[in-house]
């Protein structure tokens, strides 16, 4: 990795940066995908799907029988894994429902209270690492929620088959609308619907740069999506007390997602930063997906600063998606910690610990989009709405400034409808 000392603060914006890649012909291609489903329908999306993968499969809703069969497919110990995990996931998004808020003042009373989204869909990449845990982050709070329909989209392979890992999960779930369907044709069913799968409101979920334009696109005709999403990234802010197999571990975690994830190691320590960078070449050489790590390993970097206060404002710079805290008095850093989707407190926090089973959930802003944007939550899944309940005195206390300010915009049918009420 690049290791980099004590950076003046003129170019940290240059080492924050994310790596861009020209997306114009994904554009284009994920554009005329949509055009195709939203006029075509379910014709559409089995031509689109033969031409990407050679094959569509006969069905794509997946029966009811499919789902009970795919139980006897994974082994009691990750049945036993997935269990505890939801059980996890479930008690802390349980905590987290909204609760409405009132107000009543001389006879105005105003309300605010959270709804669930009727209609959602969950996207779930398939391939070479079925994310099923993803699923569980995605359709637990849902259900808590209490979003009536529920759809999953997740792609085939050529034989028609779903990991069973990810069916199980559904069932774990209580999600039955499934079907095997991916890429950015998933998204345009869901987004538009077809003959057999019905328009969402919502689309959740991670997926390839197809699937993250198509959300991007659709996001801007009518369907919201759960936040814009880009490569997987983790920073390590560790002095003296962190141990060099960990930081190495967790960046590994990271670095195996894709070649364009990008990690980050800040610390304190000129020793450890050596030695880490040693042991992370070690523990590369084990992985099984060690190509994958090793590209990204080429976009990351161990940036080395005297001052730990000077560590922590690069922290909030970057902005991660996964912040893991390996320092001395690490809440004491982690209270000034502005800009991070999930943060890892200690030496035995690991990043994957919030992957899979403490409880928080996994989907989180990348893109330094922390600043402003947050991870998945209960309310993710909800919507916000007010209520106003005016007197006649009420209206009568208020009358002079509305009226007010309605004319000094110019809108005088906006002061008539409360000219008219106290008129008549």
């Amino acid at each position: 990795m690049n290791i980099i000392d004590n950076p003046s603060k003129a170019i940290w914006s240059k080492l924050t940066r994310r790596a861009t890649t020209d997306d114009t012909l994904i554009e284009e291609r994920v554009r005329t995908i949509l055009t195709r489903v939203r006029e075509g329908g379910d014709e559409a999306l089995r031509q689109v799907t033969e031409a990407i993968d050679g094959a569509a499969p006969a069905e794509f809703k997946v029966s009811a029988e499919e789902i009970a069969s795919a139980a006897n497919e994974v082994s009691p110990k990750v049945k036993k894994a997935i269990q505890e995990a939801s059980e996890r996931i479930k008690a802390f998004h349980s905590i987290q429902i909204p609760a409405p808020v009132e107000n009543n003042n001389k006879g105005v009373r105003c309300i605010r209270r959270f709804l669930p989204i009727e209609r959602i869909g969950l996207y779930i990449p398939g391939g070479s690492a079925p994310l099923f845990s993803t699923l569980l982050m995605l359709a637990i709070p849902a259900k808590i929620a209490g979003c009536k329909e529920i759809i999953l989209c997740t792609p085939c392979n050529k034989e028609g088959r779903i990991a069973p890992e990810i069916l199980y999960s559904a069932s774990v779930c209580g999600i039955t609308d499934i079907y095997r369907l991916g890429g950015a044709q998933a998204v345009a069913a869901m987004a538009y619907g077809t003959e057999s799968i019905r328009k969402v409101s919502k689309i959740f979920g991670p997926g390839n740069r197809y699937v993250m334009k198509a959300k991007q696109i659709v996001s801007s005709t009518g369907t919201a999506i759960d936040m814009p999403a880009g490569p997987s990234e983790v920073m390590v802010l560790a002095d003296s007390t962190a141990v060099p197999e960990f930081i190495a571990s967790d960046l590994l975690s990271q670095a195996e997602h894709g070649p364009d994830s990008q990690v980050f190691l800040v610390t304190t320590d000129r020793d450890m930063a050596a030695r880490a960078d040693e042991e992370v070449n070690r523990q590369l050489d084990l992985l099984p997906r060690r190509e994958i790590a090793a590209k990204a390993l080429d976009n990351s970097r161990i940036v080395i600063f005297d001052d730990r206060d000077d560590a922590i404002a690069f922290a909030n710079a970057y902005a991660a998606e996964h912040l893991i805290i390996s320092m001395e008095q690490p809440w004491s850093a982690a209270q000034q910690i502005t800009a991070a989707g999930s943060v890892f407190i200690g030496n035995y926090s690991p990043e994957s610990a919030g992957d899979y089973a403490s409880g928080t959930n996994h989907t989180l802003p990348t893109l330094g989009l922390a600043t402003a944007f947050s991870g998945i939550g209960t309310d993710s899944f909800m919507h916000a709405v007010s209520y106003q309940e005016l007197s006649r005195d009420g209206l009568k206390a208020l009358s002079d400034t509305i009226i007010t300010m309605a004319e000094a915009e110019g809108l005088d049918a906006h002061a008539n409808a409360v000219k008219t009420r106290l008129n008549k």
